[in-house]
């Protein structure tokens, strides 16, 4: 069992920046792609971005391209979002997912892992 912890999240104004953090306990993080989803009240869980087990690949949703940022280090098993230029639309709880042996996904039903959510606030 993987368990994935999100943090950095809360609130912030418009134009201004967030960096979100996921841990993970999988022994093989290395082997495994990740994603980050979010979810607005209301709405159905989104995918905002992901990248592959090798940092090779990254993919974005359109919304977020030139804006956010995906990376990992797989020596701390962790991945990274940061968030720059924040509008009010972002506004949502943020989850990070956990693909096994997989390049990256942009459909969340393709992930194995779920951490429990963060909530990022972009004031207007």
């Amino acid at each position: 069992q993987v368990q994935l912890v999100e943090s950095g999240g809360g609130l912030v104004q418009t134009g201004g920046s967030l960096r979100l953090s996921c841990a993970s306990s999988a022994r093989t993080f290395s082997n495994v792609a990740m994603g980050w989803f979010r979810q607005a009240p209301g709405k159905e869980r989104e995918f905002v971005a992901a990248i592959s087990w090798n940092d090779a690949i990254t993919s974005y949703t359109d919304s977020v391209k030139g804006r956010f940022t995906i990376s990992r280090d797989n020596s701390k098993n962790t991945v990274y979002l940061q968030m720059n230029s924040l509008k009010p639309e972002d506004t949502a709880v943020y989850y990070c997912a956990a693909a096994r042996g997989a390049i990256y996904y942009t459909r969340a039903d393709l992930y194995n892992y779920w951490g429990q959510g963060t909530q990022v606030t972009v004031s207007s």
